[in-house]
C-alpha cells in the first residue's frame, strides 16, 4: 500500500494534528503522514457558523461518545461529541476563541510541565493569531500576522446580546474589549474562529496551506489500529484504509494527536498503559505506564432558559419563513444570523469579591431550545434566551479506559463529576451567579418566566437537584496523557515525549497537566505550535530523544 518511510506520522487531523502538519512540513525537508479517521470537512453545515447545532449529533463527522452513567449526575450517561472529520473538533465546535487565564499555565509549570508558564506560552498565542476587527465604518482591519483568523463579530450579533452586557454591568462586572485575550475578570463579546462568514477551523488555518506541499500526505477515513515498536522505540502504525490493513513506518517519530479520548485509547491498545487493564483485555504489555488514561478533567456547565418579551434569535431561526430569509441572506452576502456562532456574550467572573481570580465562566446566548430524541437542538418559536455557567478549574479527575482489545469499540469514559467538595461548592456558586445575573434589571425587565428550571424552583437544594438532573459537559476533555514530573504522576515529560519510550509523543489536549479556565481549542493549537518547535529542535540534534529513552524509568 505504501512503502514510504515517513519522518513523522501524525495520528489525528484535529486542532493539534493540523497545526503540527503545517509546522513540520514548512521547510520541505520532512516527509509527513497525517492520518484521520474521519472524512472531508467540505460540508455546508460545517462551514456555516450557526451549523454547530446540525453537527452536534451527526455520526458522519462525530464519534458520538457517551460517558458511563455518572452517580453525581443522577446516573445519567452524558453525551460526549468529538470531531471525527478533517479539522477534528475545531470543525464541529462552537468556535469561541479563548486563550485561558495566566494562572492556568503557571499551574502547568508548577505541576512539572517546565517551560509552559504564562510568560512562556503567551508569545505562541500571539504568533498564532490574526485578529479581524471592524473599524469605525465596519470594514475589518487586521491585527497580527498569524495563520488563525479570530473575528470580532459584535456588529452582526443579535441586538438582545446588549441586554446581557447591561445586566453584567449591573452585577459589577467590567466589560472586556477583547475577551479572547483577557487575563482577568471581565465580560464581553466572544471572538470566534470565523472568517468572511465561514468557520475557520484548524484545517483552514494550518492544513490548507500545508496540503499544497509535496512532502505531506493526508490519509483520511483511515483507522489506526495500534502502534508498532522495536523494543522501547515506536516505529510506526498499523492502519486500516479502504478495506486493507497495512503497516506504515516512521523514521523519526510517531505523534498521537487523536484527542483526550482517543490518544489514551490508542496507547492502551498498543500495550502502553496500566498493566492490569491491558492484561485483562489480552493485550501484551509493551510498557507499563499507569497514568495513561488517568487524570481526565472537563468543564461541567448548567444552563437556565428563559422566555423573553423582546425578540431574540428564536424569532428568526425558530420560524420557517424568517429562517428561509436568513438563509437566503447568508447565501448571498455571508452575513446575518447564520454567520455568527451561538455563543455571543460571556466571560470570566469572580463568584465573590474575596476571590483573587475568576472562578466561573459564563455564557449568555440570545436563544432558547430543547433537544430532540435524536440529540439535535430544537429552537423555540417564541423569544427566549439562555444563561450558562461553569466552574473554571475543577479538581475532580476521571479516566479513559479501553472496553476491549477491539479498536472499533468505544472506550469507557468515567467523567467522575463533582467528586470533590471543591467542585460541588463550585456548582452551587454557578447557580448563585445565574440567579444574580437573571435578577439584574436589564434582564429581569424583559423576562416573562424561567423555563428551566421551573420558575417555582427557588430552594438551593432544589436547584442543586436540577443541576444533577441536567448539567452536562461543554466538550472540553483534557489531561488523560498529561505532562508532569515522571511516570508515577504523568504520561509525558515537558517536551511531550512518552516516559520511557523513544520516538513517541502525544500532542493534543490530553497533554494538559490540568484543565484551563475556558474553552480548550485555542490552548490546544498553541500547544501544538510549541510542540512542533520542540520536535524540530530534537530532530536537528538527534541526541535528546536517545537520552530520553535511555534515562527514563521503567
Amino acid at each position: 500500500m505504501d512503502e514510504t518511510i515517513y519522518d513523522y506520522i501524525i495520528v489525528g487531523a484535529g486542532s493539534a494534528g493540523c497545526a503540527l502538519a503545517e509546522a513540520l512540513t514548512r521547510d520541505g525537508r520532512n516527509r509527513v503522514l497525517l492520518v484521520e479517521a474521519g472524512g472531508s470537512d467540505k460540508r455546508f453545515w460545517i462551514k456555516v457558523p450557526i451549523g454547530y447545532g446540525v453537527n452536534f449529533a451527526n455520526p458522519r463527522v462525530n464519534w458520538g461518545y457517551h460517558a458511563e452513567p455518572d452517580a453525581a449526575l443522577n446516573g445519567r450517561a452524558v453525551y460526549w461529541p468529538r470531531g471525527k472529520v478533517i479539522g477534528g473538533s475545531s470543525s464541529i465546535n462552537a468556535m469561541a476563541y479563548i486563550r485561558g487565564l495566566p494562572q492556568d499555565f503557571d499551574g502547568w509549570d508548577r505541576q512539572g510541565a517546565d517551560g509552559w508558564s504564562w510568560e512562556a506560552v503567551r508569545p505562541a498565542f500571539e504568533r498564532m493569531e490574526r485578529h479581524l476587527e471592524p473599524d469605525a465604518t465596519g470594514v475589518p482591519r487586521q491585527r497580527g500576522e498569524g495563520p488563525l483568523c479570530v473575528s470580532d463579530l459584535r456588529a452582526q450579533m443579535n441586538p438582545f446580546s446588549k441586554r446581557f452586557l447591561a445586566a453584567a454591568a449591573e452585577c459589577g462586572w467590567a466589560q472586556c474589549e477583547d475577551l479572547s485575550a483577557t487575563t482577568a475578570e471581565g465580560v464581553g463579546y466572544y471572538r470566534s474562529t470565523v472568517r468572511r462568514g465561514l468557520r475557520f477551523s484548524a484545517a483552514d488555518a494550518f492544513l490548507a496551506p500545508a496540503r499544497r506541499r509535496s512532502n505531506l500526505r493526508v490519509m483520511s477515513q483511515a483507522t489506526v489500529l495500534r502502534l508498532t515498536f522495536d523494543g522501547r522505540r515506536a516505529t510506526g502504525i498499523i492502519v486500516r484504509h479502504r478495506g486493507k490493513t497495512a503497516a506504515l513506518r516512521a523514521g523519526r517519530e510517531v505523534i498521537l494527536s487523536a484527542g483526550a479520548v482517543n490518544s489514551p485509547k490508542l496507547l492502551q491498545l498498543s500495550g502502553i498503559g496500566p498493566a492490569a487493564l491491558l492484561r485483562d483485555h489480552g493485550i501484551e504489555v509493551c510498557h507499563a505506564l499507569g497514568q495513561v488514561g488517568k487524570g481526565l478533567q472537563d468543564h461541567l456547565a448548567i444552563s437556565h432558559l428563559f422566555r423573553a418579551t423582546e425578540p431574540t434569535l428564536n424569532n428568526v431561526l425558530g420560524r420557517r419563513m424568517p429562517r428561509l430569509w436568513a438563509g437566503l441572506r447568508y447565501v448571498l452576502t455571508r452575513r446575518g444570523p447564520l454567520s455568527v456562532p451561538v455563543n455571543q456574550v460571556g466571560g470570566f467572573v469572580r463568584s465573590s469579591p474575596d476571590r483573587a481570580t475568576p472562578d466561573l465562566q459564563i455564557y449568555c446566548n440570545p436563544v432558547s431550545y430543547g433537544m430532540s430524541p435524536s440529540g439535535q437542538p430544537v429552537l423555540d418559536r417564541d423569544p427566549g434566551f439562555l444563561l450558562s455557567a461553569q466552574l473554571c478549574r475543577p479538581d475532580s479527575r476521571g479516566e479513559i479506559a479501553i472496553r476491549s482489545n477491539d479498536p472499533d469499540a468505544a472506550p469507557i469514559i468515567h467523567a467522575n463529576s463533582l467528586a470533590t467538595e471543591h467542585d460541588r461548592a463550585g456548582a452551587r456558586r454557578a447557580l448563585e451567579i445565574l440567579n444574580r445575573l437573571a435578577a439584574a434589571p436589564s434582564l429581569a425587565s424583559v423576562t416573562c418566566e424561567r423555563l428551566l428550571p421551573a420558575t417555582g424552583q427557588t430552594d438551593p437544594e432544589e436547584l442543586m437537584q436540577d443541576f444533577r438532573d441536567r448539567a452536562s459537559t461543554v466538550f472540553h476533555p483534557t489531561s488523560t496523557c498529561r505532562m508532569g514530573r515522571g511516570p508515577t504522576d504523568s504520561v509525558l515529560d515537558s517536551r511531550l515525549r512518552v516516559h520511557g519510550v523513544a520516538g513517541l509523543r502525544v500532542v493534543d489536549a490530553s497533554a494538559f497537566p490540568s484543565l484551563t479556565s475556558g474553552n480548550t481549542n485555542a490552548p490546544t493549537m498553541m500547544l501544538a505550535m510549541r510542540a512542533a518547535e520542540m520536535i524540530l529542535e530534537d530532530g536537528a540534534t538527534g541526541h535528546t530523544e536517545r537520552a530520553h529513552a535511555r534515562l527514563a524509568p521503567g
